[in-house]
């Protein structure tokens, strides 16, 4: 399943986060090079907005962003995708699929950027990864169950 090149994820840890704390609150905004292939995955206590705030970033809406949250006392790890809405490329069927093919990279990212966390609470890796897709048609708004983080593990 790897697909994760390690040599071009770029990670930047943001405010009072550190390599290992806190789970809450923590956020991972997650933005990519088309020329280069490379990801930048900011990890920090709010979503990096600076990161997506440029004028292609917002024209493409192809960032993912999630954040650790707990519910009834349970640990997931909440991700966010834009299928529609505003300014946008593509239509949210087309989107919809490139997401479902590129997600499993995504979380790749998201658990070897973040792996000390992942070694100091273990716990994180039995989360369920939960996948809410945003778009502006109610019909189509859906949030899937992508399984437990451990699965997203880097095997080199």
């Amino acid at each position: 399943m790897a697909r994760l090149s390690r040599d071009k994820l770029h990670i930047k840890l943001s405010g009072e986060i550190t390599l290992t704390d806190p789970v809450i609150p923590r956020c991972y905004t997650l933005t990519h090079s088309d020329a280069t292939g490379d990801l930048f995955l900011t990890i920090g206590e709010s979503h990096n907005r600076t990161q997506i705030s440029g004028w292609y970033t917002r024209l493409m809406r192809d960032e993912v962003l999630a954040e650790w949250q707990i519910s009834q006392g349970v640990l997931f790890l909440l991700t966010h995708c834009h299928l529609s809405g505003g300014l946008i490329f593509g239509t949210a069927d087309w989107r919809y699929k490139i997401f479902q093919r590129e997600l499993p990279l995504v979380l790749e990212a998201f658990r070897y950027g973040d792996r000390q966390l992942f070694a100091a609470h273990p716990e994180c890796d039995q989360a369920l990864v939960k996948v809410k897709f945003h778009t502006s048609r109610i019909a189509d708004r859906r949030v899937e169950e992508w399984g437990q983080m451990k699965q997203y593990s880097f095997v080199s």
